[in-house]
């Protein structure tokens, strides 16, 4: 039989009620009379009534996870550090999934606001004026995105940038193709000014070869525009886009990295188990997950305090087999094509 608040009550020698404000507003009970109650409570196994504990605290103990797709490989990591953190400080998560789409954010946050004590809004396409809405109905953290004053954990996608310019024209390449992923995805943004800067930088030409789905048929879009670019290495917006590319390259008989660099961005778990073995920028996912719980809890906690609620975690640049030297005395594949049907 469950413990209930009378037993811990009998067994510490005071009244329900007392147990019940020791436990939910432990500083206005006496130090001692609140150790004792814990103490007791503790080794009896008491668990609070979640849906009790709601209706004195005003708190649900549930959180609200938005993303766009959990079939991403990318965002199960995210999912990953959320859930474990949550569990530990005794949240329950709800999580939602847009299918990639913009529009059904902001009605996702409407619908769980009530549910919830916070969303957590990982990687959104909403825009900044939908996304301070979002902030006033509830308290908000983003995962992947930054947004003026609203609390969010990101990463250092400039540094990702220059890591993977300053490798690239190490090894020669003097013009560079990047596959953008959707237009409304901050990290697209983000990632091609990074790259902007870091081609200026190091005197290497970057070519935009235009915005694609974020998915493994996305990279096999993209790959007829890289073969008329003529670039000799390319920076695709995520993991999925680049095996995408590195799979059409393949059956086109494009060697990789003899004819053209590959470098992906996210570091899931199918990029080094590929062959050639990518080369990819690593993304803290699980850590970016649990971070994010910690200052959402930091938020409900105390929303005024001197939490930093803008946090950025670093990159790094993991060199695999899809870079190589480039191919400057070797004629272009898409070069060689043209002059099969002559």
């Amino acid at each position: 039989m469950a413990v209930t608040i009378r037993d811990v009550a009998k067994a510490a020698g005071v009244s329900p009620s007392t147990v019940s404000r020791a436990l939910s507003t432990p500083d206005i009970v006496d130090a001692a009379t609140r150790e004792r109650v814990l103490r007791v409570a503790d080794h009896l196994g008491y668990q609070p009534n979640r849906a009790a504990r709601g209706l004195i605290t005003g708190r649900t103990g549930n959180i609200g996870l938005i993303l766009p797709d959990l079939a991403n490989p990318f965002f199960p990591s995210v999912v990953k550090g959320i859930q474990s953190q949550a569990h530990e400080s005794d949240y329950q998560v709800f999580v939602a999934d847009t299918d990639e789409d913009p529009y059904a954010e902001l009605g996702l946050v409407r619908s769980l606001a009530k549910q919830v004590d916070g969303i957590i809004l990982c990687s959104p396409r909403m825009k900044s004026s939908e996304l301070r809405e979002a902030a006033g109905l509830t308290p908000v953290v983003l995962v992947n995105r930054k947004a003026g004053s609203i609390p969010s954990v990101s990463v250092d996608n400039a540094d990702g940038m220059r890591q993977v310019v300053e490798h690239l024209a190490g090894l020669g390449h003097r013009q560079i193709g990047f596959i953008a992923g959707p237009r409304s995805s901050w990290s697209t943004k983000e990632r091609l000014r990074g790259l902007v800067t870091a081609c200026d930088a190091s005197n290497v030409e970057l070519v935009e070869l235009g915005n694609f789905a974020p998915t493994f048929e996305g990279g096999a879009e993209a790959a007829e525009g890289v073969l008329i670019s003529r670039v000799t290495a390319v920076v695709a917006y995520n993991d999925l886009v680049a095996l995408g590319l590195l799979n059409t390259m393949r059956q086109r008989g494009v060697d990789v990295p003899g004819d053209l660099s590959v470098v992906g961005i996210d570091n899931i778990q199918m990029s080094r188990v590929v062959h050639p073995a990518l080369t990819t920028v690593s993304i803290p996912k699980e850590r970016a997950g649990r971070r994010s719980v910690d200052l959402l809890i930091q938020l409900l906690t105390d929303p005024s305090g001197p939490t930093k609620f803008i946090h950025e975690l670093p990159t790094e640049l993991l060199v695999r087999q899809t870079t190589g030297p480039a191919a400057h005395q070797k004629q272009h594949p898409s070069a060689r094509r043209q002059s099969a049907h002559q």
